[in-house]
């Protein structure tokens, strides 16, 4: 018996008792949902994308590494069929990188002396693209625009945030959890290419609970524009009030005003100014500000 064939046992004699759960590596490439054609249709394309950085804070941290898989879907079935291109590269960020940087990614200083992203490669990957795809889009999207401003032309969509994963019954929304609920996968985590492919192997499942294709769960909430409601100079008695409604106070830190806010679906903004008329301000919202997000400016230093 080959090793393969041993291999296949094993997992179907562990797969048939109800002690184990079988987790395969991800190979996106072989992934049975990729057919490896063209669209037969109208196609575009889409980028999976993750970075590592040396830090939190895209205003003064440096990207070190960038990772992208692009891939072609049908506009029509919100089916993704092929893989169609990929980048991955470091970029040196003129420092030392922290003890904390190098244990959780795995980068060295070694590894990037003298290094710089292909510029050229990048920005024909973000030309051809139709949308940009990151898990934790709110953190990637502020770095990759303030390194490739031909990013920020482009839509984006998170599928942290985007998807309801409490109603799907999933108590944690790292990658590598939502690889091994939705499809049984695991892959090398933290490193910028290992996680793009990761993204594009969630976007090919389907949800755990409800069954439905991640990918198009995903587009028609990203696509949904939004209103962030900024309670200004709510009274202070209304702060539990709002607390109860989810609304989240802003301390004034990113240069935004100090204020309780809230994100709605923008057919709800109506009903959530009436709600602040009547149980806030006593009839005067005419301090209240809105904002209307949608898949362009969402997740940037423009929302």
């Amino acid at each position: 018996m080959s090793i393969a064939e041993t291999l296949q046992e094993a997992i179907q004699l562990l797969q048939a008792s109800s002690n184990y759960k079988v987790l395969r590596k991800l190979d996106v490439e072989r992934h049975p949902r990729l057919t490896g054609s063209p669209v037969n249709g109208k196609a575009k394309i889409g980028l999976c994308l993750d970075t590592e950085t040396t830090g939190f804070k895209y205003e003064e941290d440096k990207i070190i590494e960038v990772g992208i898989v692009a891939f072609e879907y049908d506009v029509e079935t919100r089916e993704i069929t092929r893989i169609i291109g990929r980048y991955s590269g470091f970029e040196d960020p003129g420092a030392p990188l922290s003890p904390e940087v190098i244990k959780v990614t795995g980068i060295t200083d070694d590894m990037l002396a003298g290094r710089s992203f292909d510029n050229d490669e990048v920005n024909t990957l973000a030309a051809q693209a139709n949308c940009v795809f990151a898990h934790n889009a709110k953190f990637d999207r502020p770095f990759i625009e303030r390194r490739f401003p031909a990013f920020a032309s482009l839509p984006w969509a998170c599928t942290l945030s985007q998807i309801d994963w409490a109603a799907e019954l999933v108590t944690s929304r790292t990658l590598e959890y939502l690889l091994f609920k939705c499809g049984g996968y695991f892959i090398d985590a933290h490193r910028a290419y290992n996680d793009a492919e990761g993204l594009l192997g969630l976007l090919l499942e389907d949800l755990p609970d409800s069954g439905a294709p991640v990918f198009k769960t995903l587009m028609e909430t990203a696509r949904k524009p939004t209103t962030r409601i900024h309670a200004i100079g709510s009274p202070f008695d209304s702060k539990d009030l709002l607390k109860e409604r989810k609304y989240r106070w802003n301390d004034g830190a990113n240069g935004k005003p100090k204020c309780w806010w809230l994100d709605v679906p923008s057919e709800q903004e109506s009903e959530e100014l009436s709600f602040l008329s009547e149980s806030v301000y006593g009839g005067d919202t005419s301090s209240v500000v809105l904002s209307r997000i949608n898949a362009y400016c969402r997740f940037s230093e423009r929302e």
